[in-house]
């Protein structure tokens, strides 16, 4: 316990570092040795918190040259998301698409005012390819494509990481497949083509209900699979 607290002060004090610009993006770190001097703790301490930065993205190693602060892009650093959501089951998966409800409503209110003619063209293609085919798994690359496009329009590159991490292909593909069972194609093709008219209106508000509205079938259709509605904390026991 007591080395685990040493650790995690390590692991504190690197991060502190990065943020204060002490460490740079791209700048090869210390050797072992000198930061364990530095910060006051065994090098064993210090190995194992460079390890569990590495492991989240922070700190990257290179062969043979040593240890580097990342450039920390949005991207590299919530990639634990994808994890989490192809790791989730049950209620903990309606958690995850009320988050990415509510933040794919508003990347979608901002990708309204936002979008570029190329962008727009790109969303078209998407939903395009989705009418002309049955096959899920062409229909899920061109739906994960069509939000991603819409994400990145959006202008906010780590809201747009987040929803990328939240939109796990692994629970996408469950999706699809349990919509196939029920023939609910035609019924996302609409709310797709609903999301694609806010955005070529530039309507902001009319983009945020039509995204919302569709996340939240999704959540309704994961719901009824679970067969009740989310247990309360004290369901859970907490």
């Amino acid at each position: 316990m007591q080395k685990a607290t040493v650790t995690q002060r390590a692991i504190e004090q690197l991060k502190a570092m990065i943020g204060s610009g002490e460490l740079q993006p791209g700048q090869r770190l210390p050797t072992e040795r000198d930061l364990a001097v530095q910060l006051g703790i065994s090098r064993s301490s210090m190995r194992e918190a460079i390890r569990a930065l590495t492991v989240l993205g922070a700190l990257e190693a290179r062969h043979g040259s040593g240890i580097y602060v990342t450039q920390l892009e949005a991207g590299d650093l919530l990639e634990t998301f994808g994890v989490v959501a192809d790791l989730s089951r049950g209620p903990q998966l309606v958690e995850l698409l009320e988050v990415r409800r509510i933040l794919e409503s508003t990347a979608t209110a901002l990708a309204a005012a936002r979008i570029t003619r190329t962008q727009l063209a790109e969303v078209e293609d998407h939903l395009a390819a989705m009418e002309a085919t049955d096959d899920p798994d062409e229909i899920l690359s061109h739906d994960l494509a069509f939000h991603r496009t819409i994400a990145a329009a959006a202008g906010n590159d780590t809201m747009a990481a987040i929803l990328e991490g939240l939109s796990s292909r692994t629970f996408r593909a469950r999706v699809w497949r349990g919509y196939e069972q029920e023939g609910a194609f035609e019924r996302t093709r609409r709310e797709h083509t609903r999301i694609l008219r806010a955005l070529t209106a530039h309507d902001p508000e009319a983009a945020r209900a039509a995204a919302a509205a569709h996340v939240g079938e999704v959540e309704e259709w994961l719901r009824g699979q679970l067969g009740n509605a989310t247990p309360t904390p004290g369901d859970r026991g907490a």
